[in-house]
């Protein structure tokens, strides 16, 4: 959009606007740089996902392979040898045609959203600024209501508060004129803490707002799905028990699915998540690629005391490998952020583990060491 069109825009703005308010600036659009130089932004948000996915698994591998910290392993080399019902092969293999489909969906939400732009973001702080202001006349009135006289209120802390006084007087601030760059004359303008508390909003609370309507979509997406491909005996036998033949879930397995599950579940849920919160491209890659993360820490077999994902909630690698378990596989349902579905439709389990998790490790342990001795 060129810069005429623009300032077009502004002027409308402006002389639609009560003329007691501060005018909003004009502003000039221009394409957003991209993060890496050689990679446009809409590239990257394809790869990044997938290079975090691998990158992760590829560390807990690692851990796995050499047994680094065999004291915080939710599960013995035996059990991973013995219990699961899956080659290492397949389970990569079917991650792969995952991930492929997940790039296809990425791709087309990508090719559905407007070139990524900056300039406009004073005049969108001083939109904020505005709503703040208007928020103020509503004062007197409301003050009003409950018998009290804000007019009086503010005349009285005038000298010793004065920004009190401006905001029960219904945002009148008189110190804080400005001139107008073209005229010369004297115009209203926003005193400080309206501008500090719009830029508050733009750039911590609306980013907050959006991320958290992101992250309750997935949950609640997530969770009636998983949990009706647990009650449903063809849902489950047609698509989920591929999932569930990782008994003992490790980092790169995290998106061992069917792929038709796949998409519905993990796919398309974040995709609707990403569209509902209003995010900016750049927001989604931020979201995607954390979810990505998330999901392979859930699966990655250890409970380790220094991983901060491990302790943000407690919908972590400990919870979800309950659900796994055949004696867990009809409760946790909750993934992949928090658990408060499973809290508040009682699908958490509250049973002992401990005795449990022993007996799996014992009876791998004997199959592996009957195999010795053949």
């Amino acid at each position: 959009m060129n810069t005429s069109v623009m300032e077009n825009l502004t002027v409308t703005a402006n002389a639609s606007a009560p003329s007691d308010l501060p005018p909003l600036p004009p502003y000039t659009l221009s394409p957003v740089e991209p993060l890496i130089s050689f990679i446009p932004d809409f590239y990257l948000s394809l790869l990044l996902p997938i290079a975090a996915y691998w990158i992760l698994s590829m560390v807990f591998h690692y851990i796995d392979v050499y047994d680094i910290w065999p004291q915080y392993r939710l599960h013995t080399p035996a059990e991973i040898l013995k219990r699961n019902h899956v080659s290492r092969y397949e389970v990569a293999r079917d991650v792969i045609i995952q991930q492929i489909i997940q790039t296809v969906v990425g791709a087309l939400l990508g090719l559905t959203e407007p070139e990524e732009v900056i300039g406009r973001e004073d005049y969108d702080i001083a939109r904020w600024a505005t709503r703040l202001r208007l928020a103020q006349r509503a004062l007197p009135k409301l003050l009003g209501l409950i018998g009290l006289n804000a007019a009086a209120i503010s005349k009285n802390v005038s000298v010793s508060h004065p920004i009190i006084a401006g905001a029960l007087a219904g945002g009148k601030y008189p110190f804080t004129m400005g001139l107008d760059v073209v005229s010369g004359s004297p115009i209203p303008a926003f005193a400080n803490w309206e501008i500090v508390t719009a830029k508050a909003i733009y750039w911590y609370l609306v980013p907050a707002i959006q991320f958290s309507l992101a992250i309750l979509f997935v949950d609640t997406w997530q969770y009636f799905l998983h949990r009706a491909m647990h009650m449903n005996k063809w849902l489950y036998t047609t698509f989920h028990s591929r999932h569930h033949r990782l008994y003992v879930p490790y980092a790169y397995g995290a998106l061992y699915n069917h792929w038709f599950e796949g998409f519905l579940l993990d796919t398309l849920g974040a995709s609707i998540g990403y569209k509902l919160a209003g995010m900016t491209a750049r927001q989604g890659m931020i979201f995607f690629t954390a979810s990505t993360i998330k999901t392979v820490d859930d699966h990655c077999g250890y409970s380790l005391p220094w991983d901060p994902l491990q302790h943000i909630t407690s919908n972590n690698a400990g919870y979800h490998d309950i659900h796994h378990q055949s004696w867990g596989i009809k409760t946790n349902f909750s993934q992949p952020f928090f658990t408060f579905w499973d809290r508040l439709l009682g699908t958490m389990w509250h049973g002992e583990t401990k005795a449990r998790y022993e007996r799996s490790r014992n009876a791998a342990q004997l199959k592996v060491d009957a195999d010795k001795t053949e």
